[in-house]
Order: C-alpha cells, then structure tokens, then sequence
C-alpha cells in the first residue's frame, strides 16, 4: 500500500500518467475509497475502468454504487457492454427496489445484447433471487443455449424456495452436471428437511463427481437428523483426509452430527478442535446437544463459559438453556433465565422460548403457572403450546379442567390430528370419566378425515438408511425378515413361556426405501 502511494505522489510531482494501473491495484488490495477517488478525477473514464468499478462493488457493496455508475456511463456516453449488465444482474438481488433490475433488463434488450450466455445466466439469476420464478423460468426456456451455470442457477432456485420437485425435474433433464448441481440438490433437500433424499442423492453424486467441502457441509446435518452415524462418520473421515476442516462450516456441521446423535464425547473433542474460530452455531449446537441428551449441568457450565468469554447469546441460546432446564427439572433456574432474556440480554421471547418454559413448568407439574403463562403470552399459542399443556395435564398430573381447555384450542388449530383426541380419552379414562370416553370416540368416528398416522423408525445398516414403517411388506426381503423373526419368537417361547411371548408384540415394521 505504501509503495503504490508513493507511485501516486510521483505521478503527482512529475506528471506521469499511472491513474490507471494504481486504481487497478487499489482494487485488488481491496482499497475500493481510495481508488474511487482516482477515479473521479478522470475526466472521460474507459468503459474497462467503470466494468471494473462496478465488478468491485458487486462483491463488496455498497450495491447502490453500481446503479450510480450505470447511470453515470450513459450520461458520459459510455456505452455498456455484456460484462456490464453481467455484474450489473449480480448486484441487483441486494438491492431495495426491484425495479431496478427490470430497468436494465430493458436496456440489455435494446442494446441487442441477450445473444451473451453468462449475461443471460446472470438476468435468470437475478430474477430467481428476486423470487421471480417464472420470469426466470421464462428466460431460461427462451434461453437457445444454455451451459452448466444456467441450469445451476434454476436448480438453486427452486431448492431455496423449497420446491424440490421443480428442482429435480431440473436436475434430471441436465445434459452434463457439475458438482454446483449436485450440491444444490443435496443442500435442497436438506434445507426442506428431507434428510433421506439429501442422503440418497449425496451418495449417488459420490459415485459420479468429488463432493467439495459445502456438499459436506450440507449432507452432515441430513446424517444428523437421520442418525445415521455410520454414514456420517465415513464423510466425516473424507472430509479430514481432504482437508475441509479449515472449513468451519464443514466443523459445525460434523459437531452437529456427533452432538445429534449422542456422541457428546467426540462433539466435545470437535468443539474444542474448533477453538478460538467457533462461531455462534458452533456454541449452540455445543450446547444443544448437551441439553437433548439430558447433560443439563453441562450445558449451563457451557453457558456460562459462553459469558465469561464475553460471547453474547442470541435467541437460539437460550432455547438451548432452557431445554436444559426442562431436561434437568429447574424450574427456579429456568424461570431466573428466561426472565434475564429481556433484562439483561435484550432478547425478547419468541414462540419457542414459551413453548419451552410451558414445558418446563408442565413437566414439574406447575400446570396453572403453565397455564398463566400461556394466557398471558404477547403473541397467540401454537399447538406446540397447547399441546404441552395437554401432555402434562395426561400420566403425569391428571387435570381434567385443564386438559379440556387445551385439547379444546387443539382441537380448533389441529382438527384432523387424532393424537389430541387419544390423549384427552386417556386422560377421561385415568380419571374414571368413561362418559368423556366415549364422547372422543364418537367425535373421532365422526372425522371421516380424521385417521392416526403410521408409526416409524430409521435404522441404519451396512451404510443405508431403511425407515420402518407398520406392516408393510413392500421390502424385497421382507420373506427373510419375517422368517427370521418367526425363528426368534419360537425360540423365546419355550424359554419365557406362551403367556409372555406374544406374536403381536413382535409385528415389525418392514423396511420402506
């Protein structure tokens, strides 16, 4: 920097011409003020140098300098070219008002300049990022050519707006794809919480093209709510031998993977790993995964080392501190913690954070405090509320009242959820009310929609993940399943006896891909 001052004060004193080259390196130092004053100061500035100003502001902002010396090109009769609108799309997306992009997209067109692929890829990009997905889609079906970038650019749409269908529609219709395509696919599905999906296409792409460290990151959370440690492991193991664990998304996500799956042990040696890069999701995840898994103590030690290392908690914290709370059964510390949120930390509660002190209080069986705090609430309760409240009031605290006046605004905000009725029956039942009983029979016969949900469960084996589902026989070997648990209960009978062996207590869910 103290060289190419230098050079400037020679050029100042002698009267050499260098405005150039110093602006260009000004702009790769990152020194965008300083050369933008150089550049004001050109009196009639190429149409290189306004490219390369407004490439510079694209990526570093302020984006609205990019429209400035748009309009400053045409007033000083510089005409735009392709790599003008280029980043001109690419920085349209930050900016406030759409209508921007529709001016220049008109301007492209006049200057008969669509015939350019990466400009044409660039106005797709823009207006998918816009939420525009069908200008984009327009585009891109006019588009007489289209390259990998232009696909890419769609897929990635659609993934971010959750429409995975589209996006695998896409996918499938792709001439030749790159490792972008198969990433926005597993980043999609994952983001949609469609973890088995993200899992089956991520494993797939393994056998076509080298996943890069944000494929990693974005297929380890998939593994995390699969709880598929095995498989997750084995990306684990790949990503260390490439070396994306620079990479702290890559580390957060591994550390969300062992934290996710009870493996608190190698979540810890992760975490400390991470050191001083850890970020705030590095801290949350830490301090979830201790929660989750009942390590209540631990995760309020984490907490506290979160403060003393002058780290200030977000909302997502305290949701941590507070399932640690419920977890542990402290009350009083859990009611002192979601007080300080506001006082001391400038939080206000949201949703979750009632959610988890009605929880907590119901667990402990405090259900008219419970109750209190959900009248009280500043925003409306959700059936995640109410249906705490319902759960407390059922094998644990029995409380008809209660449980009447949160099964009713269950009732009213789920009303073909079966699970509500069941748990109120059962509640009549515990209490001896057997005409309540009957009442939620007749009203669930009444819900013609009304029909319980298939019970399930995810089983990792031989690095696939198989999702058990009640008595299907879909499976192909589900003949050997069948014959193998037959073998096992007429084994277990002699032993424990006809009168505690039951086939039933033996109906296994078979595998459904």
């Amino acid at each position: 920097m103290n060289k190419l001052k230098q050079v400037h004060a020679y050029t100042l004193r002698n009267g050499a011409d260098f405005t150039q080259y110093l602006i260009l390196e000004l702009l790769k130092l990152g020194n965008i003020p300083y050369a933008r004053k150089l550049f004001d100061l050109i009196p009639q500035p190429t149409l290189f140098l306004y490219n390369k100003f407004i490439q510079a502001y694209t990526a570093h902002g302020p984006y609205g300098h990019c429209i400035y010396l748009y309009n400053q090109m045409r007033l000083k009769d510089c005409s735009p070219n392709e790599y003008t609108f280029t980043f001109l799309f690419k920085a349209c997306p930050s900016l406030p008002y759409p209508s921007h992009g529709q001016k220049l997209h008109g301007h492209f067109l006049k200057l008969g300049l669509e015939f350019d692929i990466h400009a044409m890829t660039a106005l797709v990009d823009m207006y998918a990022k816009m939420g525009r997905l069908e200008s984009a889609q327009c585009l891109f079906d006019e588009m007489p050519v289209r390259d990998v970038p232009t696909w890419n650019s769609l897929i990635t749409a659609y993934a971010r707006y959750g429409d995975m269908e589209k996006a695998s529609k896409i996918f499938t219709s792709m001439p030749t794809r790159d490792v972008k395509s198969w990433t926005a696919m597993v980043s999609g599905y994952s983001q949609c919480g469609k973890y088995t999906q993200a899992l089956d296409v991520f494993l797939e792409m393994e056998n076509v093209i080298n996943p890069t460290e944000v494929t990693i990151g974005s297929v380890l959370p998939a593994c995390a709510n699969l709880g598929a440690f095995e498989t997750g492991q084995r990306i684990v193991e790949y990503a260390r031998a490439c070396g994306y664990f620079n990479n702290l998304f890559v580390c957060n996500s591994t550390l969300e993977l062992y934290a996710r799956c009870g493996k608190i042990q190698m979540a810890k040696h992760v975490f400390d790993e991470i050191g001083r890069r850890r970020d705030m999701c590095s801290w949350n995840v830490m301090l979830m995964g201790l929660a989750i898994h009942g390590q209540c103590y631990e995760a309020l030690q984490l907490f506290q080392k979160m403060l003393r290392e002058a780290i200030a908690p977000d909302d997502i914290t305290f949701v941590g501190v507070l399932l640690a709370c419920t977890h542990g059964g402290l009350v009083v510390k859990g009611r002192k913690i979601f007080s300080s949120m506001e006082k001391y930390y400038s939080i206000t509660p949201k949703l979750e954070h009632y959610g988890c002190m009605a929880d907590l209080l119901g667990r402990a069986g405090e259900l008219h405090e419970a109750y209190y705090l959900i009248q009280t609430m500043p925003m409306k309760p959700d059936s995640v509320m109410w249906g705490a409240l319902l759960g407390a009031c059922s094998f644990f605290h029995g409380n008809v009242e209660l449980a009447e006046i949160a099964a009713e605004s269950l009732f009213k905000l789920e009303p073909n959820n079966p699970g509500n009725y069941v748990t109120l029956s059962n509640i009549y039942a515990s209490a001896g009310k057997w005409d309540g009983v009957a009442k939620m029979r007749r009203l669930m016969k009444k819900g013609h929609q009304m029909s319980k949900a298939a019970g399930y469960s995810f089983f990792e084996e031989g690095g696939q993940i198989h999702m058990f589902n009640v008595q299907d026989r879909s499976h192909p070997r589900s003949l050997e399943i069948y014959s193998l648990l037959d073998q096992l209960v007429s084994k277990m009978k002699p032993r424990y006896g006809v009168d505690y062996i039951h086939e039933d207590a033996f109906m296994i869910e078979d595998v459904v891909y």
